[in-house]
Protein backbone atom coordinates (compact mmCIF):
# COMPACT_ATOMS: atom_id res chain seq x y z
CA UNK A 1 0.00 0.00 0.00
CA UNK A 2 1.07 3.64 -0.43
CA UNK A 3 3.08 5.26 2.34
CA UNK A 4 1.44 7.94 4.46
CA UNK A 5 3.65 10.81 5.63
CA UNK A 6 2.24 14.31 5.05
CA UNK A 7 -1.22 14.97 3.60
CA UNK A 8 -2.05 18.54 2.60
CA UNK A 9 -5.17 19.95 0.99
CA UNK A 10 -8.79 20.86 1.51
CA UNK A 11 -10.68 19.12 4.29
CA UNK A 12 -14.29 18.45 3.30
CA UNK A 13 -16.61 19.01 6.29
CA UNK A 14 -19.20 16.23 6.15
CA UNK A 15 -20.38 16.89 9.68
CA UNK A 16 -22.81 14.01 10.11
CA UNK A 17 -22.92 11.39 12.86
CA UNK A 18 -23.23 7.64 12.33
CA UNK A 19 -22.24 7.55 8.65
CA UNK A 20 -22.27 3.81 8.08
CA UNK A 21 -20.44 1.72 5.52
CA UNK A 22 -23.57 1.33 3.40
CA UNK A 23 -23.73 5.12 3.09
CA UNK A 24 -20.04 5.17 2.14
CA UNK A 25 -20.53 2.54 -0.59
CA UNK A 26 -23.54 0.40 -1.47
CA UNK A 27 -22.92 -3.34 -1.32
CA UNK A 28 -24.06 -3.90 -4.91
CA UNK A 29 -21.37 -1.51 -6.16
CA UNK A 30 -18.73 -3.72 -4.59
CA UNK A 31 -19.97 -6.74 -6.54
CA UNK A 32 -20.18 -4.95 -9.89
CA UNK A 33 -17.20 -2.58 -10.02
CA UNK A 34 -13.44 -2.91 -10.01
CA UNK A 35 -11.77 -1.49 -6.91
CA UNK A 36 -10.26 1.38 -8.90
CA UNK A 37 -13.75 2.41 -10.11
CA UNK A 38 -15.38 2.64 -6.71
CA UNK A 39 -14.50 6.28 -6.08
CA UNK A 40 -17.33 7.68 -8.17
CA UNK A 41 -19.88 5.81 -6.05
CA UNK A 42 -18.67 7.06 -2.65
CA UNK A 43 -21.49 8.67 -0.61
CA UNK A 44 -23.80 8.08 -3.57
CA UNK A 45 -27.01 8.70 -1.60
CA UNK A 46 -25.67 12.02 -0.34
CA UNK A 47 -24.08 13.27 -3.56
CA UNK A 48 -26.77 12.44 -6.13
CA UNK A 49 -30.49 13.00 -6.57
CA UNK A 50 -32.83 10.20 -7.61
CA UNK A 51 -32.50 11.19 -11.27
CA UNK A 52 -28.71 10.73 -11.06
CA UNK A 53 -27.83 14.44 -11.16
CA UNK A 54 -25.47 15.94 -8.60
CA UNK A 55 -26.97 17.52 -5.51
CA UNK A 56 -25.24 20.90 -5.31
CA UNK A 57 -26.09 21.19 -1.60
CA UNK A 58 -23.77 18.29 -0.77
CA UNK A 59 -20.41 19.61 0.40
CA UNK A 60 -18.58 16.90 -1.56
CA UNK A 61 -19.92 18.37 -4.81
CA UNK A 62 -18.74 21.89 -4.08
CA UNK A 63 -15.69 22.93 -6.16
CA UNK A 64 -13.55 23.64 -3.09
CA UNK A 65 -14.00 20.12 -1.75
CA UNK A 66 -14.54 17.97 -4.84
CA UNK A 67 -11.01 16.56 -4.75
CA UNK A 68 -10.29 16.99 -1.04
CA UNK A 69 -7.76 14.47 0.36
CA UNK A 70 -9.11 14.91 3.90
CA UNK A 71 -12.62 14.35 5.24
CA UNK A 72 -14.00 15.82 8.46
CA UNK A 73 -16.83 13.91 10.12
CA UNK A 74 -18.64 13.58 13.43
CA UNK A 75 -19.01 10.59 15.74
CA UNK A 76 -19.14 6.89 14.85
CA UNK A 77 -17.90 7.22 11.27
CA UNK A 78 -17.78 3.90 9.42
CA UNK A 79 -20.21 2.09 11.68
CA UNK A 80 -22.39 -0.73 10.37
CA UNK A 81 -21.37 -3.78 8.39
CA UNK A 82 -17.75 -4.87 8.26
CA UNK A 83 -17.02 -4.20 4.60
CA UNK A 84 -13.41 -3.44 3.74
CA UNK A 85 -14.72 -2.12 0.42
CA UNK A 86 -15.77 1.07 2.21
CA UNK A 87 -12.11 1.89 2.75
CA UNK A 88 -11.24 0.90 -0.83
CA UNK A 89 -13.92 3.25 -2.12
CA UNK A 90 -12.75 6.19 -0.01
CA UNK A 91 -9.19 5.70 -1.24
CA UNK A 92 -10.37 5.41 -4.85
CA UNK A 93 -12.12 8.77 -4.44
CA UNK A 94 -8.81 10.41 -3.51
CA UNK A 95 -9.25 10.57 0.27
CA UNK A 96 -6.18 9.73 2.36
CA UNK A 97 -7.28 10.83 5.82
CA UNK A 98 -10.53 10.83 7.82
CA UNK A 99 -10.74 13.03 10.92
CA UNK A 100 -13.70 12.18 13.14
CA UNK A 101 -14.77 12.13 16.78
CA UNK A 102 -14.92 8.33 16.74
CA UNK A 103 -15.02 5.39 14.31
CA UNK A 104 -16.67 2.03 13.95
CA UNK A 105 -14.12 -0.45 15.30
CA UNK A 106 -13.89 -2.70 12.23
CA UNK A 107 -13.76 0.25 9.84
CA UNK A 108 -10.98 1.80 11.94
CA UNK A 109 -8.91 -1.38 11.72
CA UNK A 110 -9.55 -1.73 7.99
CA UNK A 111 -8.16 1.77 7.42
CA UNK A 112 -4.73 0.75 8.65
CA UNK A 113 -4.73 -2.33 6.42
CA UNK A 114 -5.18 -0.20 3.31
CA UNK A 115 -3.25 3.03 3.91
CA UNK A 116 -6.10 5.32 4.96
CA UNK A 117 -5.24 7.39 8.04
CA UNK A 118 -8.07 7.66 10.64
CA UNK A 119 -7.60 10.38 13.25
CA UNK A 120 -9.69 10.96 16.35
CA UNK A 121 -10.14 14.56 17.51
CA UNK A 122 -12.72 16.26 19.70
CA UNK A 123 -15.95 17.68 18.30
CA UNK A 124 -14.73 21.21 19.05
CA UNK A 125 -11.41 20.70 17.25
CA UNK A 126 -13.15 19.25 14.21
CA UNK A 127 -15.55 22.17 14.03
CA UNK A 128 -12.62 24.60 14.25
CA UNK A 129 -10.95 22.76 11.36
CA UNK A 130 -14.22 22.84 9.41
CA UNK A 131 -14.46 26.60 9.88
CA UNK A 132 -10.87 27.02 8.71
CA UNK A 133 -11.43 24.80 5.69
CA UNK A 134 -14.64 26.55 4.69
CA UNK A 135 -12.70 29.83 4.86
CA UNK A 136 -10.24 28.52 2.30
CA UNK A 137 -7.39 27.33 4.53
CA UNK A 138 -5.68 24.07 3.66
CA UNK A 139 -5.19 21.42 6.31
CA UNK A 140 -1.90 19.60 6.77
CA UNK A 141 -1.76 16.24 8.49
CA UNK A 142 1.78 15.22 9.42
CA UNK A 143 1.97 11.60 10.53
CA UNK A 144 5.66 11.91 11.38
CA UNK A 145 4.96 14.67 13.90
CA UNK A 146 1.42 13.45 14.67
CA UNK A 147 -0.02 16.91 14.11
CA UNK A 148 -2.96 18.49 12.29
CA UNK A 149 -2.36 22.10 11.18
CA UNK A 150 -4.62 24.70 9.62
CA UNK A 151 -4.37 28.47 9.89
CA UNK A 152 -3.84 29.18 13.57
CA UNK A 153 -4.88 25.67 14.66
CA UNK A 154 -2.39 23.00 15.66
CA UNK A 155 -3.50 19.77 17.26
CA UNK A 156 -1.58 16.63 18.24
CA UNK A 157 -3.30 13.30 17.63
CA UNK A 158 -2.73 9.89 19.16
CA UNK A 159 -1.95 6.76 17.19
CA UNK A 160 -0.54 3.39 18.17
CA UNK A 161 3.23 3.38 17.44
CA UNK A 162 3.15 0.11 15.48
CA UNK A 163 0.32 1.35 13.26
CA UNK A 164 2.05 4.68 12.75
CA UNK A 165 5.24 2.94 11.62
CA UNK A 166 3.30 0.64 9.30
CA UNK A 167 1.63 3.60 7.58
CA UNK A 168 4.90 5.52 7.32
CA UNK A 169 6.52 2.50 5.66
CA UNK A 170 3.49 1.52 3.59
CA UNK A 171 3.21 -1.95 5.12
CA UNK A 172 0.06 -4.01 5.58
CA UNK A 173 0.03 -6.95 8.03
CA UNK A 174 1.45 -9.39 5.48
CA UNK A 175 4.31 -7.04 4.62
CA UNK A 176 5.00 -6.50 8.32
CA UNK A 177 5.21 -10.25 8.79
CA UNK A 178 7.56 -10.63 5.82
CA UNK A 179 9.95 -8.17 7.45
CA UNK A 180 10.54 -10.91 9.99
CA UNK A 181 11.19 -13.58 7.32
CA UNK A 182 14.76 -14.28 8.48
CA UNK A 183 13.71 -14.76 12.10
CA UNK A 184 10.78 -16.95 11.05
CA UNK A 185 13.06 -19.14 8.91
CA UNK A 186 15.55 -19.43 11.78
CA UNK A 187 12.80 -20.49 14.18
CA UNK A 188 11.43 -23.02 11.69
CA UNK A 189 14.87 -24.54 11.16
CA UNK A 190 15.40 -24.92 14.91
CA UNK A 191 11.91 -26.29 15.42
CA UNK A 192 12.52 -28.92 12.72
CA UNK A 193 15.46 -30.14 14.81
CA UNK A 194 13.61 -30.01 18.11
CA UNK A 195 10.29 -31.47 16.92
CA UNK A 196 10.75 -33.24 13.59
CA UNK A 197 7.45 -35.12 14.05
CA UNK A 198 5.57 -31.84 13.79
CA UNK A 199 7.03 -31.32 10.32
CA UNK A 200 6.33 -34.85 9.13
CA UNK A 201 9.99 -35.79 9.09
Amino acid sequence: MDKVTVITGAAAPLMKSNIDTDTIIRIDRLTQQARSELGRFVFEALRYRQDGSEDSSCVLNQPAFRNAPILLAAENFGCGSSREGAVWALLASGLRCIIAESFGDIFYNNCFQNGLLPIRLSENDIRLLADESESGHVVTVDLTMQTVLSGTIERVFEIEPSRREALLEGLDEISQTLKQAAQIAQWQAQDRLNRPWIWGE
